[in-house]
């Protein structure tokens, strides 16, 4: 039996750099733009937008690779999933920035700027966290643009600017604390500060930037916005082909083309399904057998993370579930809204209309506006499987 060590896929995770494809429009605008601000000294604001599972945080992770090796300025990824006030985000901030300081010469500059609030120095190189009390975290989060500052002149002999991403920053979107902070922030710096040359890109999906947009209009003339879509079959391709061929392993075209196919252009399921594929195969040679077995499984971790979740758990009507086990026993990634109500009793039909609105709310399904009046699709190609899967699992277990 052939013994493996470890899965190239990364389900969940930002993509290795190594194995980052695809994105040149999107890197090449956001790199005109941390050019412009190193030459000219005046901060930019990017907006990276894009829906669940696009890649916007492995773009951004590949962005701040780039921007730290190939530019002189120093390039964080900052993840705020959890972070639901001002001073713990500033916290983080300059908690990434300590840690990515590497430079001896910076190093000391910036433990002198911040020494009483550095902890834990080691003993085996140094390894520092940025620790301030709360009532000093509040005064750090008015003087942000002066402590930043501050930063960037400790630094200047090794580095001219700093290229700060704030990642799913979808919770604090909603904060009239976030909204009004960053507007002072950004006129701060417009009418004291002439050369500050900060690039912040933030991070977040479409609704929740104009739910940002809603609490504080301003905003809307200081961001560049940027959108990533879904990647190309060849684009997929290139990434599954890179990722088997990093671990030595070979993929028979009828399985690649399976599972480009159900990746559907999607980061997110090009992980799951490379990762179940991976673990299936005994061989190192991927054939569609495999390919097979690995969209099923992939199609059954998808769903258990994404759809119970939100779907099955917010579906509670046992009518609206049993529609969803008719709409499953298709096993099509598009549906078309006349032939699914044939198959209807009375009751499911009553609330149908209800149902497939709902659909739409939990982002599973969208209008198909090509294949006419009362067309349907899944977002993606893999959410089908899964429900195919869930209908299939109450036939043979209601028996």
């Amino acid at each position: 039996m052939n013994m493996k060590e470890y899965s190239p896929f990364t389900p969940g995770y930002p993509v290795p750099v190594e194995l980052f494809v695809g994105r040149a429009k999107q890197i090449e605008e956001i790199i005109k733009y941390v050019r412009q601000t190193s030459t000219t000294g005046k901060p930019e604001n990017v907006f990276l937008i894009g829906r669940r599972g696009i890649g916007k945080s492995s773009l951004a992770s590949f962005l701040r690779y780039y921007v730290s090796s190939k530019t002189d300025f120093l390039g964080v990824h900052v993840f705020l999933g959890r972070v639901s006030t001002l001073e713990e985000m500033v916290q983080l901030i300059f908690d990434k920035i300590l840690k990515e300081v590497n430079e001896q010469a910076s190093l000391q500059s910036l433990i002198k700027l911040f020494g009483k609030y550095i902890k834990e120095v080691g003993l085996f190189g140094i390894s520092i966290t940025f620790a301030p009390p709360q009532e000093d975290l509040k005064e750090l989060v008015k003087k942000f643009p002066e402590a930043i500052n501050n930063l960037l002149t400790k630094i200047k002999e090794q580095r001219k600017g700093l290229f700060i991403v704030l990642d799913d920053i979808n919770g604090l979107t909603e904060k009239i604390d976030f909204a009004n902070w960053y507007k002072s922030f950004v006129d701060e710096v417009a009418t004291h500060f002439k050369h500050f040359p900060v690039f912040i890109m933030l991070i977040g999906l479409p609704e929740k930037r104009d739910a940002l947009l809603s609490l504080q209009s301003s905003l809307m003339r200081i961001f560049r916005v940027v959108e990533i879509a879904k990647l190309s079959d060849e684009e997929v391709e290139k990434f599954l082909l890179n990722a088997f061929t990093k671990v030595s392993m070979e993929v028979e075209n009828k399985a690649m083309r399976i599972m480009v196919h159900f990746s559907g252009g999607l980061p997110l399921l090009m992980h799951e399904i490379g990762d179940a594929v991976f673990w299936v195969d005994d061989d190192n040679i991927i054939t569609e057998e495999d390919a097979k077995k690995g969209v099923i499984i992939a199609a059954q971790k998808v769903g258990e993370k994404y759809l119970d979740p939100k779907v099955y758990r917010a579906l509670r009507s046992e009518r609206y579930r049993s529609i969803l086990r008719k709409l499953g026993e298709t096993n099509s990634t598009k549906f078309n809204k006349k032939e699914i109500e044939d198959r209807l009793n009375s009751n499911e039909k009553k609330v149908f209309h209800n149902f497939l609105q709902k659909m739409k709310e939990l982002e599973v399904i969208e209008i198909d506006k090509e294949s006419g009046p009362g067309s349907y699709r899944y977002v993606n190609e893999i959410y089908p499987v899964y429900v195919w899967i869930q209908s299939e699992n109450y036939k043979r277990y209601s028996k």
